[in-house]
């Protein structure tokens, strides 16, 4: 593993936590402190302006509020729907450092002759997100190489926006909420301070190679650990193209793809309880010239006992067999609380709507017909609705990135409108489930890989 000995700037100094609080905190929390005017003064209704207020306050910032923004707009009744609209909009990527940033970026992770330890290293990011950028290299052996470099001062800015989070959900959980937030709250933060450390992210890597190795057309990319650090992360470079660009592709090749989408996602969590947490467009992309997928970025990837995993499987069945009775024990397993007939309602609404392609046995899209602007805006518009009427109701920390991981596959399988029997899919991933026998697999795969054991 590459260290350099040298007084690291990246500490979570006080003083640079609290500048991102003056840069942050003077849009987000001048809008917090409208909102909530607004209703104390019973001039409710007026989200939208407030949402618009808040993309506002938010778009430009390099950091990972913006990521928190976009993972709180997948999740039903966390914001309300204007602000949903709005921060579904905001782009995660953001203008790139230049060239003396990196230079002096590379120089505390690899030291101050890191140029020899490559070929060529392209001084222009060919990427750019919240967190950091990509720039292509050129080992000295000549692979090809993606170098992801963590931004200056990432550290302080999570911990700054974190606390700028829990203001803005509590503010809206006061005013307007169907669902207490701290528990959302402490997920995000939990799964972002994870995002910044780059070698638990290469771990992650080799965890997924090692569980996806039966699936030979799904390539993760190898990590150069010399070439590695907390905030550096160095991998071979590999050859895709864009998801998107398949749009137009013959319906097989679509299908193809989201077949190989949908076995990359569901067999890790079904054998091993282990799930991308972030599978949207951009980090799938086609091999050229053959049906093969890329699977990038694992930043954000969540572990679950075998006893959770077993409870969504346990949910799939009794909805399909209408088993009222299996569905109040799957949501408890879950984590619910204070389960009535009128909240279990509620919940099934997100449940057939999430599970509806898995439950169908026949040929189709997700969409089957609507839409994609429409799909499931009308669920989403009830659940909000009547969560008020009920709430406030806790949402258990592991529904999460569950929840926003099946958005963003449903949102990539809309894109390719791949028409295709999912009940078979599915089905094929469950079929030989057994909760002694995963926690065995992922036991061994955590402790092989060096990746911590789900708490």
């Amino acid at each position: 593993m590459a260290r350099f000995d040298a007084k690291d700037d990246e500490g979570n100094r006080m003083a640079r936590r609290v500048k991102r609080y003056a840069k942050v905190g003077a849009g987000v929390g001048s809008v917090a402190a409208r909102m909530a005017g607004s209703y104390l003064l019973g001039q409710g209704g007026k989200n939208d302006k407030h949402a618009a207020e808040l993309r506002i306050a938010l778009e430009g910032l390099k950091g990972p509020l913006v990521k928190v923004a976009q993972m709180l707009a997948t999740i039903p009744e966390a914001l309300p729907e204007e602000f949903t609209a709005e921060l579904a909009s905001l782009q995660s990527n953001a203008p790139p450092m230049g060239w003396p940033f990196v230079r002096r970026r590379m120089n505390v992770e690899l030291g101050s002759g890191w140029q020899a330890k490559f070929r060529s290293f392209d001084r222009e990011a060919s990427a750019a997100a919240s967190l950091g950028q990509v720039h292509r290299a050129t080992s000295l052996d000549v692979a090809a190489l993606a170098c992801k470099l963590q931004y200056p001062d990432m550290e302080s800015a999570v911990e700054a926006d974190l606390v700028q989070l829990k203001m803005i959900l509590s503010v809206y959980r006061r005013v307007d909420g169907g669902v207490e937030t701290d528990l959302i709250a402490e997920e995000v933060g939990a799964r972002l301070r994870e995002e910044l450390d780059y070698e638990l992210e290469a771990r992650h890597m080799a965890l997924f190679r090692d569980v996806l190795a039966p699936l030979d057309t799904i390539l993760i990319p190898r990590v150069d650990m010399g070439l590695t650090t907390k905030r550096l992360l160095t991998m071979e470079w590999l050859e895709g193209v864009h998801v998107l660009s398949m749009v137009d592709a013959p319906l097989e090749e679509r299908n193809s793809i989201v077949r190989m989408i949908f076995r990359a996602w569901w067999m890790p969590f079904s054998h091993y309880g282990i799930i991308h947490g972030d599978p949207h467009l951009g980090n799938y992309t086609v091999r050229p010239g053959e049906l093969a997928l890329n699977l990038l970025d694992f930043g954000c990837i969540r572990t679950f006992p075998a006893s959770f995993v077993h409870s969504v499987i346990e949910l799939y069945r009794a909805l399909q067999d209408k088993d009222r009775d299996r569905m109040v024990s799957a949501y408890e397993s879950w984590g619910f609380k204070n389960l009535t007939h009128e909240l279990i309602d509620v919940l099934n609404i997100w449940a057939e709507f999430i599970y509806g392609p898995m439950l169908d046995d026949r040929v189709r899209t997700v969409a089957d017909g609507i839409k994609p602007g429409a799909y499931g805006r009308r669920e989403i518009n009830e659940i909000q609705q009547k969560l008020r009427e009920l709430g406030p109701v806790r949402l258990p920390r592991e529904f999460v990135f569950l929840e926003r991981a099946a958005i963003g596959l449903g949102a990539v399988f809309l894109h390719l409108d791949a028409a295709l029997n999912f009940h078979d899919l599915f089905q094929e991933m469950i079929a030989d489930f057994d909760a002694p026998a995963l926690q065995a697999r992922q036991t061994k795969a955590l402790e092989k890989t060096g990746v911590p054991l789900p708490v």
